[in-house]
């Protein structure tokens, strides 16, 4: 059944060859893994073993998982989602629709009080609920739970739906974006270029033939080999890209943003962030709450002639960049705003690229604060976007 399993790693564009598929076949026979006491099989540690033999890079993860869940129709992954809150609380059981004026009549909560009412449920309730509006469930109209609606709430399991979650009770499992992701468009790396500043510097590797000729003909004809250092682009740029979340909704167009800005700045330094910049941020997003990098030290290892980009939706409760502890997975000491600022008063030479619609941006506050905070340097991922922010960058 295992040949079905390969061909699925491959649909799922995954490097696995036979070499690479023949040893996770010896493994199993050597029974690395197999059935415990009670004969039955372990899907988690197939799951590990499978990704150990045919899996060469980490950032092939993602793809991994998507392919090996396609394959095992309907598994649970690995993930605990719910810790003390018991799983079939949350289970989905119906789609909740509810029409525009039952929506307008849902009242939102403010922050500490949503904060302190999730603290007395969690102490009241004893059983599973769903359908209603007040209990820890699914499918209705209670802040707490997802499946259903509420204007402002706390998603606890399961899939976002409305956008509209303040803080989600998960540990969600991010992907790197792909560097080697092939470029949709060439304009793309076309429009980075005006960004790039070429200066000699280094040891003296190339030959300059004007000055070659010169110097020989003054030298009575006797060769006289004159040579100058490379060109090498010296423009420093620093990227914080958004990942996770709403931003699922774009990776193709941002990897190929994240190759095309990789292949044309030889100084380029990236990490990864949620939603809005805090305290910390993150090169890998399997080891992001492992590895983490203090903003502090990022502000102060680089100098201010590094060019600031951000990469982000600006889509998110605005509690996320206003409040102390706002972020959906921790609970911040202070506000996004405030990084934000410090980031910006560090590197003047900043900009915000949005690859949401342009359209949408006046309807979402949350994106009208960051362009506030941004001083109106946000652009749309677009072809004149990337245009207008290299041009600003430049100046």
């Amino acid at each position: 059944m295992l040949i079905d399993f390969f061909y699925t790693m491959r649909a799922g564009k995954l490097p696995v060859s036979v070499k690479e598929f023949l040893a996770l076949l010896e493994a199993l026979q050597a029974g690395v893994v197999g059935p415990r006491s009670d004969d039955a099989w372990s899907l988690d540690d197939f799951y590990y073993l499978a990704r150990t033999a045919l899996v060469k890079d980490e950032k092939h993860f993602d793809k991994f998982d998507r392919a090996f869940a396609a394959y095992f129709k309907g598994v649970e992954m690995l993930a605990d989602f719910t810790k003390e809150i018991p799983a079939d609380w949350l289970r989905k059981m119906l789609e909740r629709e509810l029409s525009p004026e039952e929506k307008a009549a849902i009242e939102k909560m403010g922050w500490d009080e949503l904060m302190e009412t999730l603290k007395k449920r969690l102490e009241e309730q004893k059983e599973r609920h769903q359908g209603g509006n007040k209990w820890i469930g699914t499918g209705g109209t209670s802040p707490f739970g997802h499946g259903g609606y509420n204007p402002q709430g706390i998603r606890i399991g399961g899939a976002g739906k409305n956008r509209s979650a303040v803080k989600v009770w998960e540990q969600r499992a991010y992907r790197d974006y792909d560097d080697t992701q092939e470029l949709g468009t060439r304009n793309i790396k076309v429009a980075l270029r005006r960004l790039r500043k070429f200066a000699r510097e280094g040891h003296e590797l190339e030959l300059d033939l004007p000055d070659t000729i010169r110097a020989t003909a003054a030298n009575a004809g006797y060769l006289d080999i004159k040579m100058v250092p490379e060109r090498h682009n010296n423009v420093k740029v620093l990227l914080l890209m958004d990942v996770g979340g709403t931003m699922d909704e774009h990776i193709q167009r941002v990897e190929e943003l994240f190759s095309a800005v990789k292949s044309e700045f030889k100084h380029l330094e990236f990490y990864y962030f949620h939603n809005c910049v805090y305290d910390f941020m993150w090169k890998n997003n399997r080891r992001r709450f492992a590895e983490k990098f203090a903003t502090w030290d990022i502000i102060r290892k680089y100098n201010k002639d590094y060019k600031l980009i951000f990469v982000g939706d600006a889509t998110m409760s605005p509690y996320e960049i206003l409040q102390p502890g706002g972020s959906v997975e921790y609970n911040n000491e202070e506000p996004g705003a405030e990084w934000l600022q410090r980031l910006t008063h560090a590197f003047p030479k900043f900009a915000w690229i949005n690859p949401e619609p342009q359209g949408v941006w006046q309807y979402r506050q949350s994106i009208s604060i960051i362009q506030q905070l941004m001083g109106n340097r946000m652009y749309p991922l677009s072809l004149k976007g990337l245009e207008e922010t290299m041009r600003l960058l430049s100046k």
